[in-house]
């Protein structure tokens, strides 16, 4: 038992208060206390009940001054009176108080020391505990004592349901931040990742408050310290594009841009589990032991070998780590400025280019219209992808309006001479369907060449629609694939699909049109 924190000035008045406790002693309470149970491999499984995603519906935002003129609010920042957030944060406290014991987890957000913030967790559950012990950066011993008042506190109390009869919750499920209360309360969820996005959330508003860029993205760098982004939703291949044995990993998903360069936010990953294998995952494979959090897997009760094509529980399998369970990771997770910014595209429609290399204006309109694509099912007949459009690769966790992000990307792009491509991971030779998706042994051709320099010094063409660049040669690629239009059968049908897609992007620009400059407007299709 530990009393070395203090919780009675957030009203909190429980007698044992664990601060930062041992792997091994949250592995023995989450066994013992919430059954649990312990992989073959040694991870920890554990449930997060009724809800196995986040919760974006009952999200919301405090709109207290002045955060509120600085919030980009809509269908994603919602607002909440001051008045019930206090009420929630209450109940919160109200549960904590009839615990017979808490979890204190004290870290940072960011790996630059210059630009980290404190943040304190509060939770009943040694899963929790433990989930966030993995993904804040963890406190060394001197630290830890002279850690001091927190920048921001995150009350899970997500066992206990929130008050649907509030007027700005009407839920019993509630997820609420207060940028001026430094306080982040989570009510009527257990599901682990609303605290590892609450926390990027909180530093997707601080961060460009300060002028600096935060992003959606991983990085890795190269033998002679060049630093690559990769921004992209989920199924594009972000993960496993930047873990390569020739680059050493900083990041696996949220980075702050500042002009010191490149810092990873968090100081674990939260890896996705159905289908993984150790021949195609290796690194994340390997990573899954002691220490390793196991979410809403499936595994057998005599072997305890997990079953990670198991979906009956959810798809939305994850495992939590410390990202040096990671073997080539860099060390502090830092990095120069990003030579090369890859935005990655699952495209179904088949049409977008292997590899365009962007003009500033050009990078700007994609990464605010943040696109992918997914087929609309694997059901007998289900043909016609889906346009699926997420600003900054990440809109669920912007604070800011979508043209702050942008403009940070742009005016840093210039600065230090950062070179932008959209890489399509998706479809060739036709739609999905029709097509077949390209090959990753290409697309890892692809990304080298753009490592080495090849594809900026290669000739190159343009597509008449978008305006997209694209080199006619690079090594290990087949050369007719990199222009589209060639290894589709039908031209005609190409041309009708392509302008269906340049539609759909126009479509979802309109709702940025208003905050975009003219250049950048013309560097969307045509």
């Amino acid at each position: 038992m530990s009393n070395s924190v203090d919780l009675t000035s957030h009203g909190i008045y429980v007698g044992r208060i664990f601060r930062n406790p041992s792997p091994a002693k949250l592995y023995e309470d989450a066994v013992v206390r919430e059954r649990a149970a312990i992989t073959s491999e040694g991870a920890l499984v554990n449930s997060s009940g009724e809800k196995t995603g986040r919760s974006p519906k009952d999200k919301r935002i405090a709109e207290s001054s002045p955060s509120k003129d600085d919030v980009w609010w809509g269908s994603v920042n919602m607002p909440m009176t001051p008045d019930d957030f206090e009420e929630s944060k209450l109940r919160a406290v109200d549960y904590f108080n009839i615990r017979d014991q808490l979890y204190v987890i004290d870290g940072f957000a960011g790996w630059d020391p210059k630009h980290r913030i404190k943040i304190r967790v509060i939770c009943c559950r040694a899963y929790h505990a433990l989930f966030m012990y993995n993904m804040l950066i963890r406190p060394n011993a001197k630290e830890l004592r002279n850690f001091g008042k927190p920048d921001f506190v995150i009350f899970n109390a997500g066992e206990f349901p929130a008050n649907p009869m509030q007027e700005t919750v009407k839920s019993k499920t509630s997820v609420a931040l207060s940028f001026e209360k430094g306080e982040f309360v989570i009510l009527g969820t257990q599901y682990a990742g609303e605290m590892k996005k609450g926390v990027f959330t909180i530093m997707n508003y601080l961060m460009p408050k300060k002028g600096f860029l935060s992003m959606h993205c991983s990085a890795n760098e190269g033998a002679a310290g060049d630093v690559s982004l990769f921004f992209g939703l989920s199924g594009t291949g972000k993960t496993t594009l930047s873990t390569e044995p020739n680059r050493r990993l900083i990041g696996d998903d949220e980075h702050i841009w500042t002009p010191d360069g490149i810092s990873n936010i968090e100081g674990g990953c939260y890896a996705k589990c159905i289908n993984l294998s150790e021949e195609n995952e290796p690194e994340i494979f390997k990573a899954i032991r002691f220490g390793t959090v196991l979410e809403n897997v499936v595994f057998d009760l005599n072997s305890r070998y997990v079953d990670y094509n198991d979906d009956s529980i959810t798809e939305n399998t994850r495992a939590s780590y410390p990202i040096e369970f990671i073997d080539n990771i860099k060390m502090p997770c830092v990095g120069n400025h990003p030579k090369n910014i890859v935005f990655l595209s699952c495209d179904a429609f088949g049409v977008l280019p292997p590899v365009s290399e962007l003009t500033p204006e050009q990078a700007m309109y994609h990464f605010i219209s943040g696109y992918t694509a997914k087929v609309a099912g694997t059901e007998v007949g289900v043909k016609e992808p889906e346009a699926t459009f997420s600003a900054c690769f990440g809109a669920a966790f912007l604070v800011w309006h979508p043209s702050v992000y942008a403009e940070l990307l742009a005016a840093n792009m210039k600065k230090y001479d950062s070179k932008a491509w959209l890489v399509n991971t998706g479809w060739s030779g036709g739609k999905y369907g029709t097509g077949k998706r390209l090959s990753i042994k290409y697309t890892r051709s692809i990304i080298d060449g753009i490592h080495s320099g090849e594809l900026a010094k290669a000739v190159k063409e343009k597509d008449t629609i978008f305006g997209l660049s694209f080199p006619t040669q690079c090594e290990g690629v087949p050369p007719d694939i990199l222009n589209p239009k060639n290894v589709w059968a039908d031209a005609k049908e190409y041309d009708k699909t392509c302008k269906h897609l340049a539609n759909l992007f126009k479509k979802n620009f309109a709702q940025f049109a208003g905050s975009a400059t003219k250049k950048i407007l013309e560097a969307g299709p045509k």
